[in-house]
């Protein structure tokens, strides 16, 4: 890699690399967000995505429980921990995580029946705050991709509805058109308000958006 004017980075193609990864590469190496984390020392852009969205609707801070899924590398849960550092976080990822002061991980695949079990124990109180930019790997099949995305926001969007403290909040990342119907039936019965946003950290040619569902109603065995 060489530097090239204006202090922006080229990237010189290489056995093996494509032009379409070449293109990548730099577009990830001169974007003014990946600068900005490191910089600011988060361990991902989408830590902005996170704090950009709660400047708008205002759950983090405050939290006192949350569970984080789909958490690797981690930048989310530093958000968390620096907005809201007195609540318990857990965080779960089918990749590794290095470790976060102050958050419980669990390398593991969400959707394993023992999960949210583990999750629960480990956070030991109801969460107030849900949050997932957990996305299926793509297949490049844009339909495929969708739905296999879809699934996991749907089974994110049930545990949220299990495990949610009345008043509680669940963020996760979906695909362009938002959420689809049957599921935001299922947000909009459980409650207060539900809203699509995309930060302006997402990158413009990006095809997620994420769904932000305030104020859980509570389930009917709650207490009153």
């Amino acid at each position: 890699m060489r530097g090239a004017g204006a202090g922006k980075v080229r990237v010189k193609t290489a056995k093996g690399r494509t032009a379409q990864s070449v293109r990548w590469l730099e577009r990830h190496l001169n974007d003014p967000y990946v600068k900005k984390a490191k910089a600011e020392g988060w361990r991902s852009r989408a830590a902005f995505k996170l704090i950009e969205l709660d400047e708008k609707f205002h759950f983090v801070k405050g939290s006192r429980a949350v569970v984080d899924l789909g958490v690797a590398p981690g930048g989310w849960a530093q958000v968390v921990r620096k907005m809201a550092p007195k609540a318990a976080v857990v965080g779960i990822d089918l990749l590794p995580t290095d470790p976060i002061p102050g958050v419980t991980l669990f390398e593991m695949d969400f959707m394993d029946d023992k999960a949210p079990d583990l999750l629960r124990e480990a956070l030991g109180q109801e969460p107030d705050l849900i949050i997932s930019d957990m996305a299926a790997n793509t297949v490049g099949h844009a339909q495929t991709d969708h739905l296999r995305t879809m699934g996991l926001v749907e089974a994110a969007a049930q545990f949220a509805v299990e495990n949610l403290r009345k008043g509680g909040t669940f963020v996760a990342k979906v695909f362009a058109g938002g959420t689809d119907a049957e599921l935001l039936a299922v947000l909009k019965r459980h409650f207060t308000t539900i809203k699509h946003a995309k930060p302006p950290a997402s990158r413009k040619g990006s095809v997620e958006w994420y769904v932000v569902a305030q104020g859980f109603k509570g389930r009917a065995d709650d207490p009153a």
